[in-house]
């Protein structure tokens, strides 16, 4: 029992030196961050597409993905805005199985948080060096933010995060786009309390330093679903959903009013083929109403090369299918992005 200690790993700020950002790779990213921040502003009426596997497993074909994704930016730039999702932790509901690349660099082998580190910051390098497109991850863990906070454009906090203090507190002192999903109850003023208090100024303890944070004006909502107490899952993407939201956001008084849908998880009841019919109803009633519109700033869709998902160690091994949740394939995702520019 208790908590054996192994070894000490590098501060954030030794693993950014031992792997610095470009000039090019910094401008990009200042380039990027400007065009999302507008767009959460409504300074610009550009729609995001925040989409990518639901883990990122594996650094070859992520940026195989991340390059036919840069392919389409070119395509769909004047009213669409990709943010690729390069999530490298994995939030387990029972604490088994594959936890992300900071933990398993290699899913097959060992847990090693030190090669996993490093694996993950190479990786978003690459990416945008690569693509020059700058990613979405999930913050699992708010201590370790700061060994990617120079390269993430945008940021998730989990529906099992969400009521954390420190994911809130953490979230305010960023300076760029955090979305903050509904709980798994589907409680939705749970996840306005976590917007209001990540758009507050806080002072608290965070990685043994004694820091104040400014607020992030940015912090805004995401709808993916809900569970009951009989396990069935409860979407609300639908049209009375996003009126409801507009409602409570009227009454809280926040900053830049946004919302992201999130078209998996519960409100697809993990089908993920249902994410083509979800991103399309979300934007008819986007289209339908003019003030859902103006709050509706995006969706999130879990797809990757292949279609579905496979288990780690499969034989035979699918190139560029998920070994967690089933995602859609390249030419679904595709036509779902070429869609989506149609609608908007």
């Amino acid at each position: 029992m208790g908590m054996n200690f192994i070894k000490k790993l590098p501060i954030p700020a030794e693993i950014k030196q031992q792997l610095p950002l470009s000039e090019r790779v910094q401008k990009i990213k200042a380039e990027r961050d400007d065009m999302i921040r507008k767009v959460f502003t409504g300074e610009s009426d550009k729609f995001l597409v925040i989409i990518g596997p639901c883990s990122a497993d594996n650094e070859d074909t992520v940026c195989d993905y991340l390059g036919r994704l840069a392919k389409m930016q070119d395509k769909v730039g004047d009213r669409l805005i990709l943010v690729p999702r390069i999530y490298t932790n994995k939030p387990r509901t029972n604490g088994q199985g594959y936890k992300g690349m900071i933990h398993q660099p290699d899913p097959e082998k060992k847990p090693d948080l030190l090669t996993g580190i490093i694996a993950i910051r190479k990786m978003h390098i690459r990416a945008i060096e690569e693509t020059g497109l700058t990613a979405a991850d999930e913050m699992l863990y708010p201590e370790n933010f700061r060994y990617l906070n120079d390269i993430l454009s945008y940021v998730a906090i989990g529906a099992r995060s969400v009521e954390d203090q420190q994911h809130r507190m953490t979230v305010s002192g960023m300076d760029v786009p955090a979305g903050m999903k509904n709980p798994t109850s589907g409680d939705l003023s749970v996840m306005f309390n976590s917007v209001q208090a990540a758009q507050s100024q806080h002072n608290f303890i965070y990685r043994g330093w004694d820091v104040t944070t400014d607020g992030n004006d940015l912090a805004h909502v995401i709808l993916r679903g809900a569970v009951n107490k009989h396990g069935n899952c409860i979407p609300n993407y639908h049209y009375e959903d996003l009126m409801l939201l507009l409602e409570m956001y009227g009454k809280r008084g926040l900053n830049n009013p946004a919302a992201i849908i999130d078209a998996n998880h519960s409100n697809s009841n993990k089908q993920y083929m249902e994410q083509i019919r979800i991103c399309h109803e979300v934007l008819h009633s986007r289209n339908y109403n003019p003030e859902i519109k103006t709050m509706i700033k995006g969706l999130m869709i879990e797809s990757y090369l292949e279609g579905g998902s496979q288990k780690i160690g499969a034989c035979p091994h699918v190139y560029g299918q998920s070994i967690t949740d089933p995602c859609l394939g390249w030419d679904d995702s595709e036509k779902l992005i070429y869609d989506i520019y149609k609608m908007c």
